[in-house]
């Protein structure tokens, strides 16, 4: 088979985002006197949307549906201004892009993401590498649901089965499968190559030029 688009997933894959995401996070909690967590803890927080990161982040006795509510929206403003202060690359990755980019291969991100952040993040750190962006507009299209990447093989006008589905956790894995996409795991990001594999990678990515192998 040959591949001729790539959709990424970002935080984790692309870019190292955890130290802004749980520092916004941590400025919630201590602003109303809750416990913080650590950079390890906020890691397995990530990947299902920010407002699912807020109610794991929150303490049970203060988690109702009006509190995370509450807690996202603060959260938001928080992250909004400081979501690319920390955030970089990972080693490899502009070289890589700069490769696919070089080769005519389609490239797209897909995130849970808020839209506005996730569009926000990818043009800031990468201008001129996606011909698409999207994050998360509404819960219901949110990951591992496969809308958003069906959406972006029609607007290629490619077969999904043409497109890699890049991800550093079981969520991309899933979404992959959902969206009939072949489905590569990263071993940098999130997530172990382990938890990857069991969810359905087909191919687990050491370092970002093993992407090139494929294409």
């Amino acid at each position: 088979m040959t591949f001729k688009g790539i959709i990424f997933d970002l935080d984790g894959t692309l870019v190292n985002s955890l130290e802004d995401i749980s520092d916004a996070m941590n400025t919630v909690l201590q602003s109303l006197n809750h416990p913080t967590h650590t950079y390890d803890t906020y890691q397995y927080f990530i990947g299902s949307g920010l407002r699912n990161l807020v109610s794991k982040a929150l303490p049970a006795f203060n988690n109702s549906e009006a509190q995370i509510e509450t807690c996202f929206q603060a959260m938001i403003n928080e992250y909004r201004t400081t979501c690319t202060l920390k955030t970089k690359p990972y080693q490899g990755i502009v070289e890589l892009l700069d490769h696919l980019s070089s080769r005519n291969i389609k490239l797209a991100v897909f995130s849970n993401k808020a839209d506005e952040l996730t569009k926000k993040i990818a043009t800031e750190i990468f201008p001129d590498y996606f011909d698409a962006a999207i994050g998360l507009s509404t819960e219901a299209l949110k990951k591992p649901n496969p809308f958003e990447a069906i959406e972006i093989s029609k607007k290629w006008n490619l077969k999904p089965e043409e497109i890699l589905f890049v991800g550093d956790s079981d969520i991309d894995m899933q979404t992959a499968i959902n969206s009939n996409m072949f489905p590569v795991g990263v071993s940098w990001g999130y997530r172990t190559k382990e938890e990857l594999i069991a969810s359905g990678a087909k191919w687990v990515l050491n370092v970002p030029s093993d992407l090139i192998q494929l294409v």
